[in-house]
């Protein structure tokens, strides 16, 4: 057995078939792609790379196998889908990645399948290029196509038939994967994120009903195991905040993706002059990107086929002479219903791009210097935690208000950065707020017009349950505080059901906990709550001689605003809403509260 030694957890034992995973050229390509891209610009220390941090979440996958009591056999299997889980990730992983996002006519296809993310790319080197290797298949416990096909889902968080609790291990809310690149990108770029408290997260992990909890044998130790995973949460929040959103680094992203793009826009525009437009070879090179490039190969590929733009771009960032930030604008300086529109334009690569291209040359025009913009916003929120305290399951985030505040100041971790080559001729800030206020509504009609919107769904139930329950006396207004956030779930589901109404609430319900939940509702109904849009108060209550919390929810003043500007785009959806609500209003568990009139409008 080979032993390897990593500056995070020590030594590192690897078995036979590892090493010849290792070994192979597509493993080997991790050592030139970043694991922080472009962050080394900031942090000096910060040039770890995709090899080391795959090979840290192989060994705190077996840490974890172990606490749980796995089988070998399941330990072999959770330790390789550690190992190859960011496979797939192109070169400068995540800058590069976006260009899918971005540009959906390049998302190859293959075997009838459209490669939209580093996952797919993931899959398609396990199942077809690693399960070919004569070296690797020699030394596999199990050469067949179905060996591979499990952990190739494994690695992707996908349990695929095998037990659920081995993809959770590699991509849950506190997985392999995530421990080690919190511990490694701290200790490597030297920015403190917080006690991450590894052993005590490990002991508070427990195997039951086929799922990982965190739990423990008495009460201390319950606290104990909040406390462990609230650690995960708090460097979770700092990681963005000093690493992510650090304007620097997003500035070198920017950069790199700009130069990248209008490289491709070259080589497309020069197919198109020779009558060779052909979607496949524009394709071939991305797939390239995913399967054989490494960070320096883009820039090679940059300086081959870039303009003079690109290659400025590309020459300053060799240089070390990064675009300087002339505006930033985050959370605090963004109204509640802007907030809400950037939201909803970053989960939709192509109007993101749109945004920011826009964005760029009207500031351009302005100052008279080519501009970049960069707008990101904090994913990754943790949702299924699962907790047993005093022998009942609960969410984490239903047993920690900590951790409902990290969840929450997470989603609003917004950053939207404008940089130019030079400094000078800076707009005034409110006529940019102003712009952006602007464009993001054009581009929401935009986005309304091509696919649903599921965030302003959220927000038509809670208009309607306004107009249906609310009261006015005197000066006052009062309005309902719903109950529960599963009763939000419920009537999603329901909703749902009525056909003109699935494209709003088509969800994936799971009934596993008792009551319809899904993960991306919960994440929607999150961001709505962290943008301003939804009011969420903590109740608590007694339930077997314990004390829990839940969360109630209103429509905010201005979360109201919003969803009167959008009801005559969702006319007949907002009529069929209203009309089940009506139906089932007496099921609909509330509280009226008294507000000014003056302060909010139904």
């Amino acid at each position: 057995m080979k032993v390897i030694h990593d500056p995070v957890h020590g030594t590192i034992r690897i078995s036979r078939f590892e090493e010849a995973l290792i070994q192979t050229p597509q493993f080997q390509r991790l050592r030139g792609i970043e694991q922080l891209a472009m962050s080394h610009f900031v942090y000096p220390g910060a040039n770890h790379t995709r090899f080391e941090h795959s090979l840290g979440t192989m060994q705190m996958a077996g840490r974890i196998a172990d606490q749980l009591g796995l089988s070998r056999d399941e330990r072999a299997l959770v330790r390789v889908g550690g190992l190859l889980h960011d496979i797939g990730h192109p070169a400068f992983s995540h800058a590069v990645e976006a260009i899918l996002r971005r540009n959906p006519l390049y998302q190859p296809v293959l075997q009838k399948k459209t490669f939209s993310s580093h996952e797919d790319f993931t899959q398609y080197i396990i199942e077809e290029i690693l399960s070919r290797d004569e070296e690797v298949l020699r030394r596999a416990p199990d050469s067949s196509k179905d060996y591979f096909t499990i952990f190739s889902h494994i690695a992707v968080g996908d349990a695929f038939g095998a037990p659920s609790y081995l993809a959770q291990i590699i991509s849950g809310d506190i997985d392999a994967d995530r421990i080690d690149f919190l511990m490694r990108d701290s200790y490597h770029t030297g920015v403190s994120l917080g006690l991450i408290d590894v052993n005590q997260i490990l002991e508070s992990l427990v195997l039951e009903g086929g799922r990982v909890l965190l739990g423990g044998e008495d009460g201390y130790s319950e606290e104990m195991a909040l406390v462990a995973a609230e650690s995960i949460l708090t460097a979770r929040a700092h990681h963005y905040s000093a690493i992510i959103h650090n304007p620097t680094t997003q500035a070198a992203r920017a950069m790199l993706l700009y130069a990248l793009e209008g490289s491709l826009d070259k080589i497309i525009s020069k197919m198109k002059k020779e009558d060779k437009t052909n979607k496949n070879s524009v394709s071939k090179i991305i797939m390239d990107f995913f399967l054989k490039s490494t960070d320096a190969d883009i820039f090679s590929f940059i300086r081959t086929h870039g303009g003079r733009t690109e290659q400025k771009l590309i020459t300053r960032l060799k240089e070390g002479r990064i675009c300087p930030l002339i505006m930033r604008f985050n959370f605090s300086r963004l109204h509640p219903q802007t907030r809400t529109a950037l939201a909803i334009i970053t989960q939709n690569g192509h109007a993101k791009k749109k945004f920011e291209e826009t964005l760029a040359r009207r500031i351009q025009d302005t100052c008279n210097t080519p501009a970049l913009v960069d707008l990101d916003l904090a994913s990754g929120l943790p949702k299924t935690i699962r907790v047993k305290t005093n022998d009942e399951e609960g969410f984490f985030y239903d047993n920690s208000a900590l951790a409902n505040g990290l969840i929450r100041a997470i989603s609003r971790q917004i950053s939207l950065c404008i940089f130019t080559q030079k400094k000078k001729n800076t707009p005034p800030v409110e006529e940019m707020l102003e712009e952006i206020k602007t464009l993001s509504r054009q581009l929401l009609g935009f986005i309304r017009e091509e696919t649903p919107i599921k965030l302003e769904a959220i927000l038509l139930i809670f208009q309607s349950l306004n107009k249906l329950f609310s009261q006015e006396i005197d000066s006052y207004i009062f309005i309902p505080k719903i109950h529960n956030i599963t009763c939000i779930y419920k009537i999603s589901r329901e909703l749902a059901t009525t056909p003109q109404l699935k494209h709003l609430f088509d969800y994936n319900y799971s009934q596993e906990y008792g009551f319809p939940y899904s993960d991306e509702l919960y994440k929607n109904i999150q961001t709505l709550v962290a943008m301003e849009m939804l009011n969420e108060d903590i109740r608590t209550f007694e339930r077997k001689s314990t004390w829990k919390q839940r969360y109630e929810y209103t429509l905010t003043p201005s979360g109201a605003t919003y969803a009167e500007e959008i009801t005559d785009h969702y006319k007949k959806e907002t009529e069929l809403v209203t009309e089940y609500l009506k139906q089932h209003k007496h099921a609909i568990k509330h509280d009226l509260i008294k507000i000014p009139k003056e302060r909010y409008q139904i």
